[in-house]
């Protein structure tokens, strides 16, 4: 066993170091490179912290962080939630897990410009199911342009990530599997009723899972970028502008990477307090 173990080691440490290598030179150039002024074509020269200062002094920085936040905030609550909630439905229903497990994965294979597409034709004022709905019952005055409404722009796109809470099912789902029978039963043998089971023995060991899913949601926050420029392109008036499309467009549109980096910078400082965070409120890791 030993001996299996050190041929483990020797062939992981090949790809692990070039791993760590890569994400370490790509990690030091991000940061060095948000400290001067790098256009293609031009030489990056050293400004000091003239971006950081123009980043937080800029309106629209803020409008984009704080949208950014707010959507973080949903996928770690609203859509875990949902997600922990679906799996608690289904793990009732012993037959269908499996089969469950393999549809909840089907949003992680499908591209979420795809999704933003699909959502597109679902809330389209003309023709999207959901306005001919709206006026087949005689609510003519609620159909709208969802996504080029200032009103409804923000929940319109979130709602295009809910097929996502499909994955998080999954993995609790799961989780739940390797959960020992045997401890259900001495606690029915003890009169411990369905809700008090699940309150005292499926949620406490779900807790690691919950933390995960909690922050592969909200780390996932801080990279979608697709969706959004698929649906609004930050608009209207930068109603769902986030951090991702404003690195884009300072990068690839005003051909500005020094001030891009600058902005994924703050972006990596932000996933960095996100895992902390949960990881300090689900202690994820630890054995209880």
């Amino acid at each position: 066993m030993k001996i299996k173990k050190r041929w483990l080691i020797i062939f992981l440490v090949p790809g692990v170091s070039l791993f760590i290598f890569m994400y370490a030179i790509s990690l030091v150039t991000l940061v060095a490179t948000s400290f001067t002024e790098w256009r293609i074509g031009v030489s990056p020269t050293f400004i000091g912290l003239d971006h950081y200062i123009r980043m937080f002094q800029d309106p629209n920085f803020f409008t984009a962080f704080g949208n950014t936040i707010v959507w973080i905030l949903l996928q770690c609550t609203l859509h875990v939630g949902i997600a922990l909630a679906f799996a608690l439905v289904i793990a009732r229903k012993k037959w269908y897990c499996k089969f469950a497990r393999g549809v909840f994965m089907i949003p992680n294979i499908i591209s979420s410009a795809a999704i933003g597409m699909l959502f597109l034709c679902i809330l389209n004022p003309s023709f999207g199911p959901v306005n001919q709905f709206l006026k087949a019952v005689g609510l003519d005055c609620l159909a709208k342009n969802w996504f080029a409404d200032s009103k409804t722009a923000f929940w319109a796109v979130t709602l295009t990530w809910l097929p996502f809470a499909a994955v998080n099912a999954a993995l609790i789902l799961a989780e739940m599997s390797s959960i020992d029978e045997d401890i259900y039963e001495a606690a029915a043998i003890d009169g411990a009723s369905d809700s008090q089971k699940m309150r005292y023995i499926t949620l406490p060991l779900l807790r690691n899972i919950i933390g995960i899913c909690t922050i592969l949601a909200g780390t996932g926050m801080l990279h979608k970028f697709d969706t959004i420029m698929m649906t609004t392109g930050g608009g209207p008036g930068n109603r769902t502008m986030s951090m991702p499309l404003m690195l884009y467009n300072a990068a690839m549109r005003d051909n500005n990477f020094g001030y891009g980096n600058a902005i994924g910078v703050v972006m990596m400082l932000t996933g960095l307090v996100l895992v902390f965070a949960v990881n300090r409120i689900y202690k994820v890791g630890e054995v209880k």
